[in-house]
């Protein structure tokens, strides 16, 4: 669980980054950020915010928010409801980010997974994206990433979104965040 200090503490973080990456947003949209934490009260190192602007049965488009070192941990979009999964595409839009795919694995990469989960982290195949860089994700890709050290503004187009089907390395994760 997250305080309402620390959820107001990231969301003012959150539409600070969005500002300086010049995404403007609606006073809805603002009051919509959502701080997820993951469940395991580390959102400095495990840790993404998410602006929803639109998540229909068929699109999805979101803007993701990453402080410095922030982790959004590894996961996987699995097939749901007779559907092949959801598929997303990254687009930088400020900062750099680190997005781990499975493949060849990265000799020396640029980002450790947060202290004590190492062991949840399997896929090692860097791709850097610094501003304006993108990269898709087909569906079911196990993948994690983690911003530099200026914080990261991703966006992120894809299929339906359904998160609460997403599959954790990490079985302490609880991906719907809770504020108390």
């Amino acid at each position: 669980m997250i305080s309402q200090t620390k959820y107001e503490e990231m969301k003012a973080l959150t539409l600070d980054y969005l500002n300086r990456a010049g995404i403007k947003l609606t006073e809805k949209e603002k009051e919509n950020v959502e701080v997820a934490d993951f469940g395991l009260g580390e959102i400095e190192s495990t840790g993404l915010q998410v602006i929803t602007y639109v998540n229909t049965d068929r699109v999805c488009a979101k803007e993701l928010v990453l402080a410095p070192f922030q982790t959004c941990p590894e996961h996987r979009h699995p097939p749901v409801n007779n559907g092949p999964g959801k598929e997303e595409t990254f687009r930088c839009r400020m900062g750099e980010v680190y997005l781990y795919v499975s493949g060849e694995k990265t000799e020396k990469p640029a980002c450790k997974p947060p202290a004590g989960r190492e062991a949840r982290y399997t896929v090692w195949h860097e791709v850097k994206l610094c501003e304006g860089g993108q990269y898709t994700l087909l569906p079911d890709t196990p993948h994690w990433f983690q911003a530099g050290a200026e914080g990261a503004v991703v966006s992120e187009f894809s299929t339906n979104s359904d998160d609460e089907s997403d599959i954790f390395t990490d079985p302490d994760i609880v991906r719907a965040p809770k504020v108390g």
